[in-house]
């Protein structure tokens, strides 16, 4: 998945955090939903302006930073 279609890094967003399309929801708030048992049927309700691919864009989005975080320490 090509995350960065959906994931957004503005300076003057949420503290430059990144964000999905422009939005004022970052991904650490989908993930943290996620990580707290809420289902992606559950979010996409109470955020009806997300898409299933978005939620699937912020986990993308982590995975990577996690894999350039290995290239780091390694």
């Amino acid at each position: 998945m090509d995350f960065k279609k959906h994931i957004t890094i503005e300076a003057d967003k949420r503290g430059g955090k990144p964000c999905i399309r422009g939005m004022r929801i970052t991904v650490y708030d989908i993930l943290e939903y996620l990580a707290s048992g809420m289902s992606v049927d559950e979010i996409l309700f109470d955020f009806p302006e997300l898409t299933e691919e978005d939620i699937r864009a912020c986990i993308a989005f982590a995975a990577n930073r996690e894999r350039e975080l290995t290239k780091i320490t390694a």
